[in-house]
């Protein structure tokens, strides 16, 4: 495949980060890599990986001369990452994101950048629970959706021009592009992967302090459904305690009328009402089907996480 931008600049290089090294690297649609991490562990490791052409622990160095700059540190660390990349991009250069929040994110870069680059705030709905430079993988985007938010302001023809390069890259990582407007961006992401997450922390914290059960029982006797959960929990900290704060108000807003439903279901319980739950549970069902349909998950044991182990 021909090359889309002669030299790519990611700033940190976790799973995100990596996976978006590996993967265009496999694609042949990125010349030179230049990376920044403010990580000496990471920094020793992606040299021994080879994943760069530079390696720095200056965002400035990392940078210059890049055609596309792909900020994948966390949400609330993108404003000073943009910062400390303003004066060293070329004019032309595409700054791009991959963080879960698109809203503070977008009015962090916009204020940050220069004027002379283009901005053009994204979201791969992609990952694991593991992080690090390790951690990455070239077939993370197949078949995932990245979501493209825009500036709205923006309708020049090399502005357009810059963001259908954008999402020719991502196609190229195997990815499904959409655009979305920021502020229903974070709203779907709330409901699709933020509260989820939430959930997940919440329930393996309960557990983890229940005085009833000990610590021991929770290991040895969980069940596939809280098993799954943990795998959520074990997610980047400092990652998820970012977005919780960055998108607030979606979430709140969600979480209330998670809260009301949870509490409808708890009456349901409570009284025995059999049909209602029976109803609940075949909608919700029919809503895994369709989520195994579209291609978005596994229907194989496990999810298929077992694929490949055999």
């Amino acid at each position: 495949m021909a090359v889309i931008y002669p030299k790519m600049a990611v700033i940190g290089c976790g799973l995100i980060g990596s996976s978006v090294i590996r993967a265009a690297r496999e694609a042949g649609v990125v010349g030179k890599v230049s990376v920044a991490d403010a990580s000496e562990a990471h920094r020793r490791r992606i040299v021994e990986l080879a994943y760069a052409d530079q390696v720095t622990d200056n965002i400035a160095d990392a940078v210059k001369d890049a055609d596309l700059v792909v900020l994948a540190v966390p949400v609330l660390a993108m404003g000073s990452a943009a910062e400390a990349a303003a004066p060293a991009l070329k004019p032309g250069a595409t700054v791009t994101d991959v963080g879960s929040v698109k809203g503070s994110v977008a009015q962090a870069m916009t204020k940050a950048l220069p004027q002379n680059v283009f901005v053009i705030p994204g979201h791969p709905i992609a990952g694991t629970e593991h992080s690090g430079p390790d951690a990455g993988l070239a077939e993370l985007f197949r078949n995932r959706w990245v979501i493209l938010t825009p500036q709205a302001g923006r309708r020049d023809e090399a502005y357009l021009e810059a963001t259908a390069r954008l999402a020719d890259f991502w196609r190229a990582l195997g990815a499904n592009v959409e655009q979305m407007d920021e502020t229903h961006h974070d709203l779907v992401l709330a409901v699709t992967s933020h509260l989820p997450h939430l959930i997940a922390y919440n329930i393996v914290g309960t557990a983890a302090d229940m005085e009833e059960v000990t610590q021991a029982e929770v290991m040895k006797y969980s069940a596939g459904g809280f098993r799954d959960f943990t795998r959520i929990a074990a997610s980047d900290p400092t990652m998820w305690r970012d977005v919780f704060v960055a998108n607030k108000d979606a979430v709140l807003e969600i979480l209330g009328r998670f809260t009301e439903d949870l509490q409808a279901l708890s009456r349901a319980i409570r009284w025995g009402e059999a049909d209602k739950l029976f109803d609940l549970f075949t909608r919700t069902r029919e809503i895994r089907r369709g989520i195994i349909a579209a291609g978005q998950e596994s229907a194989e044991p496990n999810f298929g996480r077992d694929r490949g182990k055999h």
